[in-house]
C-alpha cells in the first residue's frame, strides 16, 4: 500500500443487514486498499445527512439563523469533513482520532436535532429521519474504527 491508502479487510456491518464499508465502485472492491475517502460508505452517507439537515434547517425560524441553525449545520458538516481529513492523514492512529471527532460531531448534531424537535422547529417525521440516518452513520463509524484497530 502506498501512502494515503488504508487496507480495511474482512469488515461487514454487524447489523441485521450486511453492507460493505466501501461503495460498489470497481475501484474499491471489498478488502482492497482505499485510496480516497469518497470510497467510504460512511463518508457518502454522511454527505447525504448533510444535505438532509440543510434542507430541514431551512424551515427553522429566521431568528435562529445565527443560533441553532448555524450550530446544527456546523456540527453535521464536521462529520464527513473529519472522516475525509482523517483518511488523508498518514497514520492509523490519526485516522482513528478524526473518526472519533466525527463521532462526537454526530452526537452533537443529534442533540441539536432533538432540541429543534422539542422547540417545534421540526416535526417528528424529519427528526426521526435524521436520527435514523445518524444511527446508521454511528454503526458505520464504529465498524470502521474497530476494523482499523484490528489491523494495527
Amino acid at each position: 500500500m502506498g501512502s494515503g491508502e488504508w487496507k480495511v479487510c474482512r469488515f461487514q456491518l454487524f447489523t441485521v443487514y450486511h453492507l460493505s464499508l466501501f461503495s460498489d465502485s470497481p475501484h474499491s472492491p471489498r478488502g482492497m486498499a482505499v485510496k480516497n475517502y469518497r470510497e467510504l460508505i460512511v463518508w457518502q452517507k454522511s454527505m447525504d445527512l448533510v444535505e438532509l439537515v440543510y434542507q430541514t434547517t431551512g424551515q427553522f425560524p429566521k431568528e435562529e439563523l445565527y443560533g441553532l441553525t448555524s450550530q446544527v449545520r456546523r456540527s453535521v458538516v464536521s462529520i464527513p469533513s473529519n472522516i475525509a481529513e482523517g483518511q488523508a492523514r498518514k497514520s492509523t492512529q490519526e485516522f482513528l482520532r478524526f473518526l472519533s471527532i466525527a463521532h462526537g460531531s454526530r452526537a452533537e448534531m443529534e442533540t441539536q436535532i432533538i432540541l429543534a424537535n422539542r422547540l417545534k422547529y421540526i416535526g417528528d417525521h424529519f427528526s426521526e429521519q435524521i436520527l435514523g440516518k445518524s444511527e446508521e452513520i454511528s454503526r458505520l463509524l464504529n465498524g470502521l474504527m474497530n476494523s482499523l484497530r484490528s489491523e494495527q
